[in-house]
This record gives structure tokens, sequence and C-alpha cells, in this order.
């Protein structure tokens, strides 16, 4: 069966975080391998703590992971700090799976997720970085983005970290439609798919960790960077549909 670990933090109100991962990579027949980096204590509308897990245990966690089968893809989101971002970067040092970062910086429902500063040695591992506006303005110390030459110059920031793609979010912008912005480079060229969305009324929790989830398990079933950002965009974009 297809795996995909997940390294991300527990949600107590199951809208986001691992539960989330796990339903949504079910979706599409994948496994799951939790990796608990912290644990919340959160409801759909308040944030109320934070407790990390100890960096060592969760580097036991991924190295009991891979001792068994093999993951066929990696999914990363809440990370908590510093000190848990470098272990499991050091973790997944040399292991050549295709690695999904979701840098989750604060929680919808109100709370900071990684007091940390230091993404740099994991965004050099990662296959595709999936930062929505807010999240690629602080990783790349820059203003947010108001019009396409600013995504272009922070996508070029973190691709010259290391990163072999970019997946800039557009749910965060104003506007009838949602655009998220793929930039990835060939053979030194610089490449940029758009994909775009009717902006809907309503929202829901847990959209970032589900896209992540969702293009980490397409990765995981051999779907090319391209396809699996696209199709799962629209897959996103029928399950908000579906509360309307």
């Amino acid at each position: 069966m297809t795996c995909l670990m997940v390294i991300a933090g527990s949600d107590s109100s199951g809208g986001a975080g691992i539960t989330r991962d796990t339903a949504m990579a079910a979706t599409l027949g994948v496994e799951v391998k939790p990796v608990i980096t912290a644990v919340t204590v959160q409801t759909q509308h308040s944030f109320a703590a934070s407790h990390p897990v100890p960096a060592q245990i969760v580097a036991a966690q991924i190295h009991a992971a891979l001792e068994d089968q093999r993951p066929d893809a990696i999914k990363i989101g809440m990370l908590g700090n510093t000190d848990i971002a470098l272990t499991v970067a050091d973790a997944l040092h040399g292991h050549n799976i295709p690695i999904v970062l979701d840098p989750v910086l604060k929680s919808s429902s109100g709370g900071t997720l990684f007091s940390g500063t230091d993404l740099a040695p994991l965004i050099a591992q990662t296959t595709i970085l999936t930062p929505n506006l807010d999240e690629a303005a602080a990783l790349t110390q820059q203003p947010v983005a108001t019009c396409q030459a600013d995504l272009r110059r922070q996508a070029n920031l973190l691709l010259d970290q290391g990163a072999s793609a970019i997946l800039i979010k557009g749910g965060h912008a104003t506007g009838p439609h949602s655009t998220d912005h793929l930039f990835w480079r060939d053979s030194g060229m610089e490449l940029h798919h758009p994909m775009t969305q009717p902006r809907l009324p309503q929202g829901r929790r847990g959209t970032g960790c589900a896209l992540a989830t969702l293009i980490a398990s397409r990765l995981a079933l051999g779907h090319s960077p391209t396809r699996s950002c696209r199709q799962s965009k629209d897959q996103i974009f029928n399950w908000i549909a579906a509360i309307g």
C-alpha cells in the first residue's frame, strides 16, 4: 500500500493537524505513518495552548517509521520550534524521499505554531514548499505580495534556498478568484504555472494541511509535481464547496 509519513502536530478540534492529514490521505487510498511534533489545545474558534514533543522523541519517531515500510513521500506540517525543525532536517537528510513542506506558522484559530526563525535546512530538502501569502512573506522577510512580480521575487528567494518548487497559495488574497502560483526551475529557466478557482464565500479550517497532504499523497502515488498541485487544488475546492 502507498505510504505517506506525516510529521505534524495534533489538533483537539479535529479540524487540522494529523487528524485532517490522515483523513485527506485516505481519500486517495494512502496510508499515513504519523510523527507527532506537538500537542495543541484548540477548538474550531480558539487556541488555548501548544506543548512541543521533545526533539529527540520526534527524531526517534522518524527513525522508527523509516525502519518499517519506507514511505513513498513525506508531508511536514507544524514543527513548533527551531530545535524540532533542525532535528527533522537532520533525521531526513540523505533519504531521498519526496517532501512537501507546509510552513505552518500560525493556526487559523489564532495560535502561534512555530516560534523559531530557521527553516532553511528543511527548505533545502523540500520537493514542494506550500506557503500562503503571509508565510511566503515571513520566510523571505519581504512585505506580503500584492502583485505577480512580488510573488516571483519571493519564489526565487525560496528556490535559491534549495526547494525544488514553490506553491504560493492565494487563499488569503481578495477578489473573485483564488489563484495559487507554482514556481520551479528547469535547466536554469524559471517556470510559472498559475492555478485558479472561483473564490468561495465560505472557508474551512485545515485547508492548508489538507492541500499539502493531498499533494504529498499524489507524489507518493507517482504523479508529477504540477499534476499533484493542480488535482489537489481542485479537490480542495470541491471539499470546501460541499459545505456551502
